[in-house]
């Protein structure tokens, strides 16, 4: 008796095909990491070699007056904190509120819920000029201006409905029958939320955390027309100061504290990614 033995796409395909595809994933990886390392480059270059007609990623004269100019002349270190503060606050609140909000909509089946969805996607129409002289005036009556409280409330509102959009996507894709099964045992909406639902969205919790700590933690604008004291200002305030008044940027500082900028986010995403990866294998397991 013959065993036949299945074969994978994979082992299907061509060694040819296979190298090609090898080939073109290393230089879409190429194409992603070189803005880092021609920050990393720039970083420890001196004027001189920033200056050059065709400057290489090898600074001929490797200098660490960059770092130091950067952490001189600017409160990096302080900024940087503010910046945390802000991102890691409205990241967790608007996850928090973003949760429920998408499994209301999601699962109690009424005539608002197209409706709701629909404003989400026409809420991220206008354009931040728009709103920033409403936002202001605001904020100012309720006394939040040139405060971190204030900054976070504005970030939470500006994210919320994208990462509501995220969350109804990922809550649609969860088999139902095992809420109703949990439904019929006597559990109520809040224990369905909490120990069946949240564990199996742990991939798109992951996901929309990520997302709103990144989108919080590099915004600029608002930050600009709301903070106005020296040691409330986030680091994207910072850094624009390295920028002169007439547009002539100061590579080498800007470049030494645009790198340490990435730095939190790539910790943050390579901590954060542990979860979304082992919430991607529970959900398999689950399921």
């Amino acid at each position: 008796m013959r065993i036949r033995t299945g074969r994978s796409p994979m082992d299907q395909v061509s060694p040819v095909v296979r190298l090609l595809q090898y080939v073109a994933l290393l230089a879409y990886l190429v194409f992603l990491a070189f803005p880092l390392l021609w920050l990393l480059s720039a970083s420890f270059s001196s004027p001189q070699d920033l200056v050059r007609l065709h400057p290489g990623l090898i600074p001929d004269r490797p200098t660490l007056e960059n770092f130091i100019a950067a952490f001189g002349e600017q409160a990096l270190v302080r900024s940087a904190v503010n910046s945390a503060l802000v991102a890691t606050t409205s990241a967790v609140v608007t996850v928090l509120v973003a949760l429920p909000a998408a499994y209301a909509l999601v699962r109690l089946r009424t005539w608002l819920g197209k409706p709701v969805l629909a404003w989400v996607l026409v809420s991220q129409l206008f354009p931040f000029i728009l709103l920033v002289i409403p936002i202001f005036l605001v904020l100012r009556t309720v006394q939040l201006v040139d405060t971190r409280s204030g900054l976070v409330l504005i970030y939470v509102v500006w994210i919320l409905p994208f990462a509501l959009w995220m969350l109804q996507g990922y809550l649609r894709e969860l088999p139902v029958e095992v809420e109703e099964a949990a439904a019929i045992d006597g559990a109520s909406r809040s224990q369905i939320l909490r120990a069946i639902v949240l564990p199996l969205m742990i991939p798109g919790l992951v996901a929309t955390t990520l997302f709103a700590f990144i989108t919080a933690w590099n915004e600029f604008f608002f930050a600009l027309v709301l903070i106005k004291s020296p040691e409330l200002q986030t680091l994207p305030l910072a850094l624009a100061r390295f920028v002169g008044l007439e547009g002539v940027a100061r590579l080498g500082p800007l470049a030494a504290g645009a790198l340490l900028a990435t730095l939190p986010s790539l910790a943050f995403f390579s901590f954060i990614q542990r979860g979304l990866t082992g919430g991607l294998l529970a959900g398999a397991t689950k399921g």
